[in-house]
């Protein structure tokens, strides 16, 4: 399989988002995030609007990235060495982190590796469908169109409006430490399968500029409409079928994304290989150097958004530096 550097590139770009992301949590409504600013003042009343956006699509496409090189290693692995793999890769650091977590808050806590558990058991499913179908025929490849992302954004549309009436946004369902957020699960799954189907039939390398094009200025719209709510009628609408909107954005911006990044971003170099190679691990480890971060700068005062900015490079940079230090000891390659 050759290197698809734009998905590479574009994972580096979406992990650097996670990370700007939490940063800004505690400058904004951000729940319950560990560090709250000692100074009030610290405070960006405008920033949920880059909360509930980036929660609308970029988990997400973490997933369906993750989904697209599933079919092409269970082919080259097997079964065994698949499943093996990904428990390592995966179930490993969930261990680790949920570990350190739960003792240091004193009750089962995975943090934000939520993310692996449930990738871990996509992956198995799809093992599982895999092994019980070795002489499936394909059949005709169907090729990536703007009719099937309009039947995956409904799909998607009717099954979360229909889920958020039971669980809204922000609640999350509990097993021990294995925890799940069911208002998003359904674009998880989907998006993930959506990335084993694009991985099988070579859906974003045979995409048409017209579908990518398309996808992408939808996906744009849809943003814009996000940011500029208030208090208005508009506001009102998007709020009440939020479900629905929510997966037109992210079906449309998260397959645009990818057309984008094929055509502009497919770029190679030793730094990008090496932001590549930090990515994952940067999204494990960069929790606890935010918080490490906001804790130290605490006194400094820049401005909100200056605090924010701050912090978020910091964290960045930090994250990728130290996940390349990390991978230098012997055996943590096979993990990070």
């Amino acid at each position: 399989m050759t290197r698809k550097y734009y998905l590479d590139n574009l994972k580096v770009m979406l992990t650097a988002l996670v990370i700007f992301h939490h940063s800004g949590l505690a400058y904004g409504d951000g729940g319950g995030w560990a560090y709250t600013p000692s100074n009030p003042n610290e405070f960006m009343p405008w920033i949920w609007h880059f909360f509930s956006t980036n929660a609308a699509f970029f988990m997400g496409l973490f997933f369906m990235i993750s989904g697209y090189f599933v079919p092409q290693s269970y082919d080259r692995q097997g079964f065994t060495q698949f499943i093996s793999k990904k428990a390592v890769r995966l179930l490993v650091p969930f261990a680790i982190i949920t570990a350190f977590l739960s003792f240091v808050t004193g009750s089962p806590e995975s943090g934000h590796t939520w993310f692996l558990s449930s990738l871990f058991l996509f992956c198995l499913i799809y093992a599982l469908i895999r092994l019980a179908c070795k002489n499936h025929n394909y059949g005709k490849t169907p090729q990536l169109n703007l009719v099937w992302i309009a039947v995956f954004a409904i799909a998607m549309g009717i099954g979360s409006y229909i889920i958020r009436q039971f669980y809204p946004q922000d609640k999350w369902v509990f097993f021990s430490v294995f925890k799940f957020e069911p208002a998003h699960y359904l674009q998880y799954i989907m998006m993930f399968a959506i990335g084993v189907l694009a991985g099988r039939f070579n859906w974003f390398e045979r995409m048409t500029n017209r579908t990518g094009l398309t996808a992408l200025a939808i996906g744009v719209l849809l943003c814009i409409g996000n940011y500029v709510r208030g208090n208005g009628a508009w506001s009102g609408f998007v709020w009440r079928w939020f479900g629905i909107y929510e997966s037109f954005l992210c079906v449309t911006l998260c397959i645009g994304l990818v057309w984008l990044f094929r055509q502009i971003g497919n770029w190679d170099g030793k730094f990008w290989h090496w932001c590549s190679q930090q990515a994952y691990g940067a999204y494990i480890v960069h929790l606890f150097l935010i918080l490490i971060f906001q804790n130290l700068l605490d006194a400094v005062w820049v401005g909100a958004f200056g605090k924010f900015m701050l912090i978020s490079i910091l964290s960045t940079v930090a994250s990728f530096v130290l996940t390349w230090l990390l991978r230098m000891i012997p055996g943590v390659k096979k993990v990070l």
